[in-house]
């Protein structure tokens, strides 16, 4: 199976060894999306919601520029640094995600790139 990198200067670039996004057959799969600002680099708030609404940004960039959304989106991967933020993580991602939801895992682990709160990963098929 051809596999092709996804770039794409709305979302931050990859700040390692690693592509944005991989399209891979029908599937795009989403490397994890911290709270940076594609511009500055910087992270993008200080509270949970402030950081989730920025991952969101990034995520829909990236497969906005495959002319995917959201919605297309059917797996994600949620890494919190503290799973007591899991009911105000969750608010601010049910607001961007619509039924039929992705199937999801979430873990809290013990530090994310850049001390920030949340990171998200993603597989999204083309239809």
């Amino acid at each position: 199976m051809k596999k092709e990198a996804i770039s794409t200067q709305s979302a931050p670039q990859a700040i390692g060894p690693y592509s944005q996004a991989i399209k891979a057959g029908n599937f795009i799969f989403v490397s994890g999306q911290i709270p940076l600002d594609p511009k500055t680099g910087n992270v993008v708030g200080a509270t949970i919601e402030e950081q989730t609404e920025q991952v969101m940004k990034n995520l829909t960039a990236i497969l906005e520029s495959q002319q995917l959304s959201l919605g297309h989106i059917v797996k994600t991967t949620v890494f919190l640094s503290q799973m007591s933020e899991f009911p105000r993580f969750n608010e601010i991602y049910a607001n961007h995600m619509k039924m039929p939801y992705p199937a999801r895992a979430t873990v809290e682990v013990g530090k994310l790139p850049k001390d920030v709160k949340v990171e998200i990963e993603a597989i999204a098929v083309v239809a």
